[in-house]
């Protein structure tokens, strides 16, 4: 299937249009027409290799809104005309411990990342959501419920596990106190789902300036961490902490934050950390962990959550032409709180 996407070639080159082929679909794929597509940091990142694992061309996107065009001959889920949803993986072994435990992110001979990733068939690079059309495996391709707003669905594929993820696996719920550190495309989600959930929620952040968006999206409170008399009030506060912070930081200045045996979450910064004093996790049994999207199982649970509360990403909507200047805004944190591609008004 010939179709078009916006790639770059280099670290240094902007994202510019081209024309590529889509392999034809195999008995267990599914083809999407990309409606919609969002724009995620991590776009960003590996449009100029800050990691230093990008394979050029990339063709970026990983939160992705469509219709089904064609579909394989063992296909049994999905048929032609079906809104779908695919996120930040299009395959995996499907036979290892972690995928037969729905944790296809932790595939043991590596899941197959929807960019920038070698197909397992072909070894191919993978392109992704920049584009007019995807062909993934129907066991990746998520069901979107039919009450939401699906311009406003795309970030939940990524942004939305993300922070979701961490949530159900340390047991948020009614009664919970959870705080979020950080107030952007994925702080955003971690408020919206961390309320529906049931739990109090807290949003921390350097400065007042995002108090009144905070309670907007579901904070019950608000902390400011430069405040040092704040932060102390604060001491043995929360049971969770969803770190979405996205640059290199001090994460240990809110390990006091945490009760005892409470978990903060790093969900926004990869990379090194500074070095901290362990002394607050010892003598608080306190834990500091990592998570990384969820499942299939989780991710389509989540997509179910969100249409029977209602809950959608607030998105700024662009054209794919506008992706350089989107990417800029991304950089300076000039965007409340993520950018989604509208492709039917886009112009390839």
């Amino acid at each position: 299937m010939q179709t078009r996407g916006f790639f770059a070639e280099s670290a240094e080159s902007p994202m510019r249009p081209f024309t590529f082929e889509r392999r034809d679909v195999r008995p267990n794929d599914v083809a999407i027409e990309v409606l919609y597509c969002g724009v995620c940091h991590s776009d960003l990142h590996q449009a100029h290799n800050d990691w230093k694992n990008s394979i050029y061309p990339v063709v970026p996107g990983h939160e992705i809104v469509g219709r089904v065009v064609d579909v394989g001959s063992d296909v049994k889920k999905f048929k032609k005309g079906d809104t779908v949803a695919v996120g930040c993986m299009v395959d995996s072994c499907q036979q290892c411990k972690h995928c037969r435990a729905n944790e296809e992110q932790f595939c043991l001979e590596g899941a197959t990342f929807t960019y920038n990733s070698p197909d397992r068939i072909t070894k191919e690079i993978t392109y992704g959501g920049y584009s007019q059309h995807i062909v993934v495996r129907e066991q990746f391709v998520l069901s979107v419920p039919e009450n939401l707003d699906i311009a406003r669905v795309a970030p939940i594929l990524c942004a939305g596990i993300t922070t979701y993820a961490p949530l159900r696996n340390y047991g948020v719920g009614p009664g919970s106190r959870v705080a979020v550190a950080g107030l952007g495309g994925l702080g955003h989600m971690a408020v919206k789902l961390a309320s529906a959930l049931g739990a109090e929620v807290t949003v921390i952040s350097r400065s007042k300036s995002k108090e009144s968006t905070a309670f907007e999206l579901g904070a019950d409170k608000y902390l400011v961490s430069s405040d040092a008399k704040q932060m102390e009030e604060a001491a043995s506060s929360f049971d969770v902490i969803i770190d979405t912070i996205p640059v290199e930081h001090d994460v240990s200045e809110y390990f006091p934050l945490l009760d005892l045996g409470g978990t903060i979450a790093m969900v926004g910064q990869i990379g090194p950390a500074p070095g901290f004093n362990t002394l607050p996790l010892v003598f608080g049994r306190r834990h500091l962990t990592g998570s990384l999207i969820g499942g299939i199982e989780q991710t389509q649970e989540l997509l179910d959550f969100c249409g029977r509360k209602n809950i959608l990403a607030d998105c700024e909507m662009i054209k794919m032409e506008d992706i350089n200047d989107a990417f800029v805004r991304l950089e300076k944190g000039d965007v409340k709180y993520r950018f989604v591609v509208d492709m039917k008004k886009s112009n390839f």
